[in-house]
């Protein structure tokens, strides 16, 4: 804990008359602090709840306070106006204390020091401490907020090295027990429901981007991000993540944060344990989503899985022949063949169903049964082009 009084000048008298009185001042020292100790005891019983460590460390700063007003008065010109009040205590006492707290002990000393400057100081000697202790305690005040400004950024900066190191963990699979325990320091609660969301990188650097995420999304979802390259990934968590469409829903909130160009919803999964799963479907979805324009923005990496696979992603190449063309060949009633025949026929229902025999509500019916197998439409352009390729991808992986 560091800072330094500065600035502030006693009021101007004569080296004789200085003196005089600061010798007095040097008198009462050890008194105001044994009083500011006991009022503090008295007043405040957080305080009285600290350790003996930390107590004795409070006692030395109030003393150091009242002995760098005393040399600060009778000398304004020494190196002793930049007595540094908070240097000599540890800096893990500030993690006991609150700014709020060591307010109230400012305030207290001061207060204390005053009325023992009018108890004890001869009379013509009272407004002139008091005009001094009012102004050495303005510094003071500033000196305590650079303490906590300082150990808040220090804080700040070591949140967002442990993030970014939590954030390539989950990216390269390796989230054990020390990774979970590292995200629990972040602040990560949820248990399920989790799904990783991919972009590029926006053009400016703003180091309280992780802050303003989970301001906006509140509590209720947890946040992770890290900046990899010209990649931002974000990590998300919470039940509304698994609810239909909530992932898409949750993305859009924050869509902004991302840079220009495509943004990938990787598929949820049940734990941060598990998300590599969601990591690797979105980074290949986001370096397939060139080959889609027209997407929407975000985009699922599962509305991906076409150019997934032609682009090389075993994963969705199995994915497609896994989900779509077995679910068909299983359910037989010539779902596979009419959807086939639909597709050859330029998506013509006359045309499928003069080839096939049968009546065209026959062919419409087998085409509703097709949506409720597969989820896909193959009336829909979009939907058509995905089931025409995992017709091939299913025939190429079985045979």
């Amino acid at each position: 804990m560091t800072a330094e009084i500065r600035g502030a000048r006693p009021p101007q008298l004569s080296s004789r008359q200085r003196s005089a009185m600061a010798k007095r001042l040097t008198g009462l020292a050890s008194a105001m602090a044994q009083a500011a100790t006991a009022e503090m005891e008295e007043r405040h019983p957080w305080f009285t709840a600290l350790d003996a460590d930390n107590r004795s460390w409070v006692a030395v700063i109030a003393r150091t306070g009242i002995d760098g007003f005393v040399t600060w008065f009778g000398d304004p010109n020494s190196s002793a106006q930049g007595l540094d009040i908070f240097g000599h205590a540890p800096r893990a006492l500030a993690r006991h204390i609150t700014l709020h707290q060591t307010v109230e002990l400012v305030r207290t000393t001061i207060e204390v020091v005053e009325q023992k400057l009018q108890e004890l100081l001869p009379r013509g000697d009272r407004p002139i401490a008091q005009a001094a202790i009012l102004n050495y305690s303005r510094e003071v005040a500033f000196a305590a907020a650079e303490v906590y400004a300082r150990a808040a950024e220090t804080r700040g900066a070591w949140d967002a090295r442990l993030e970014a190191l939590v954030v390539d963990a989950v990216v390269r699979g390796e989230t054990d027990e020390t990774v979970l325990s590292r995200a629990s320091t972040l602040g990560w609660a949820s248990a399920q429901s989790v799904c990783v969301a991919v972009g590029s990188a926006p053009a400016a650097d703003n180091p309280r981007l992780g802050e303003e995420l989970r301001q906006r999304l509140g509590t209720e979802i947890d946040v992770l991000l890290g900046v990899q390259g010209d990649r931002l990934v974000v990590v998300l968590g919470g039940e509304q993540i698994g609810e239909p469409e909530g992932s898409i829903r949750i993305v859009d909130r924050i869509l902004d944060a991302f840079g220009p160009g495509p943004v990938v919803v990787g598929p949820t999964v049940e734990h941060l344990v598990d998300t590599i799963g969601s990591v690797r479907a979105a980074m290949s979805g986001l370096r397939a989503a060139v080959a889609w324009p027209e997407a929407p923005r975000p985009v699922l990496a599962d509305d991906l899985l076409p150019e997934r696979a032609l682009a090389g992603d075993g994963h969705a190449r199995r994915a497609l022949a896994r989900d779509v063309f077995q679910p068909l060949q299983q359910a037989g009633g010539g779902l596979l063949e009419t959807l086939v025949c639909f597709l050859d026929q330029g998506s013509a229902i006359e045309g499928a169903s003069r080839l096939l025999f049968v009546h065209p509500n026959t062919v419409r019916y087998r085409l509703k049964r097709i949506h409720e197998v597969t989820g896909f439409n193959p009336s829909d352009a979009r939907d058509a082009y995905v089931l025409r390729l995992a017709l091939t991808l299913g025939r190429l992986i079985g045979s």
